[in-house]
Order: C-alpha cells, then structure tokens, then sequence
C-alpha cells in the first residue's frame, strides 16, 4: 500500500520480516511467531532488506499527532492501533489488546480515510474515534503511542529474490532464540491445551493466531521454494497444514485432536533450521552455519 507500482508481494513482505520463523507464549497467549519478535520490528527489517527507507515518529499529544498524520499527506504506515477500538469493525468498542496497522490516506474535514488491510479499504472514522484506537497500545511487546511512517523512498535497487536470500541469516538466528525453542514452547502449549484453555486464549487462537500463523507459513514456504531451498520449503509447507489444521479440532473443542497436531508440530522448528543450513541457496547461510 505504500510502495507503490513496483511493491513486493505481500507474501515475499511476509517472510521479510522474520514473522514465520518461530512459536512462543507471550502474555499467557501462544504466537506463531518469534520469541522477541515483534511488527514493528519486523517492519523495520523488511523495508531496510527492500532498499527503502522513511521517516518514523511517534508520541507527543493527540493534537500534535493529528497534525503530523495530516502534514505528511498520504500514504502514511500507522500502527499499532488497537483492534477493538476501530468502530468501523461490527462488534467493536473494547479493548482487547489486539494490535493492527493500516494506511491512512487523507485527513479532511474531522475524517480520516485510510485502507484497512482487514478487509475494509477507503473506510473512515471521525478523527477523536481514529486518535483513540491510535494512543491504545496495550499489547504483548512494547510500542509508543501515535506512531506513523511516511516519507517512504527507495535508497537502493534490491531484487526481491536478492532480499529473500539477505533475510536468512536473520531467520536462522529468529529460530535459535536466546530463551525458549520454539519447539519446547509448543510442547509447554500443548500442556496448557491439556490443563484447559481460557476463553481468552481460545478466542484468542480461533479468531487470530491460528490462521494468521498458517498463512505465515505458507508464505514461506513458497519463498523458500523459489529460493532453492526445497527441503526447508517442504517442511514449512508441512507447518503450515499442522497449523492450519489445529482451527477445526479448537473450535470443535476436540483437546486431544489439538494436543496430537501440536506434539507433531513441535519438532519442525528444529527441522525447518536443519534444512536451511543443509542447503543454502547461497554462500550466506552457510557461512552463518560454520560460525555457531
């Protein structure tokens, strides 16, 4: 939305930004994604391995930050935001502590118009309803309020494929935490399934993570396909049916179904680093698997 002709696909911006590569429990909620990983990190990442670069801000009074949405004109990157407090969502009005970021496009007349990428472009809400959702920023990971990018401009050719294969150092290392595996926090979470989930963590899980987390996957293991990377590809698209499996057995409430997925589901992160240091699409890689 905001790079314009010539933009990634959204897939490839996926895999930039490390998000597939990891499980944890963040919050007493489980996230199919790194541990220390967070979006705005990983936003960071991506347009960095792309060649661009923009101009980022954040706090001060809502006042100050309405004028800086509307100085900057459009497109702007603003987020996080929170979920539950975008009432232009059927059903929304609480906090839920659900981040979400969008594109604004324009600021006229006490509206802001933006694209939502959860399935609502050119909405709008009044600028007071927007601001709200805006300075909420209760999440899991930590971020300030009223944080917009703008400014967005290339600051160097870089070929997708060419990005892809700069960001695998980085996926290895997103893997191999400082803390819990992924696969040791998954069997922790197959325990939690066995104890009896909340109505939180299953809201949580069946509304959320559990697609969000599948669709991660997918993408890279398409992005590793195409980068040479077969066997790493091969066990990222066997993740993404684990994952995606778990949505029916959770919402049917079949806690042995979900506990059977996840314990099979535990290994592959172990397996997915194995098959990217075996067979590197390039020297980089490899060097990185000489180092440890």
């Amino acid at each position: 939305m905001v790079l314009g002709e010539g933009a990634p696909p959204p897939s490839a911006i996926e895999v930039l930004t490390g998000s597939p590569f990891g499980f944890h429990l963040g919050g007493g909620l489980p996230w199919f994604d790194p541990l220390g990983w967070d979006p705005n990190q990983g936003f960071g990442t991506a347009i960095d391995l792309l060649g661009w670069t923009c101009e980022q801000v954040s706090g001060g009074s809502a006042a100050d930050a309405v004028e800086r949405l509307r100085a900057a004109g459009g497109p702007v990157f603003v987020g996080p935001v929170e979920f539950g407090l975008l009432l232009h969502h059927p059903g929304s009005g609480t906090v839920i502590e659900s981040d979400h970021f969008m594109v604004v496009t324009d600021v006229t007349d006490g509206v802001v118009h933006f694209h939502d990428p959860h399935g609502f472009p050119h909405a709008t809400l009044p600028v007071d309803e927007f601001v709200a959702a805006w300075e909420s920023v209760t999440f899991e990971y930590s971020a300030e309020p009223f944080t917009m990018r703008s400014g967005f401009r290339r600051v160097r050719e870089v070929a997708v494929v060419d990005a892809l294969r700069a960001s695998l150092p980085e996926a290895l290392r997103l893997l191999d935490p400082d803390g819990e595996s992924p696969g040791a926090a998954v069997e922790r979470f197959a325990g939690l399934v066995r104890d009896g989930l909340t109505p939180h963590q299953e809201g949580h899980l069946v509304h959320f993570a559990v697609r969000v987390g599948a669709h991660r996957l997918a993408d890279a293991a398409l992005w590793l396909g195409r980068l040479g990377l077969d066997g790493a590809a091969a066990v990222a698209d066997r993740q993404a049916r684990l994952v995606g499996g778990l949505q029916y057995p959770l919402v049917r409430g079949d806690r042995e179904g979900v506990i059977e997925l996840l314990t099979r589901l535990a290994p592959t992160y172990e397996e997915l680093a194995y098959a990217m240091r075996s067979a590197p699409a390039d020297g980089s890689v490899a060097r990185m698997s000489g180092s440890r």
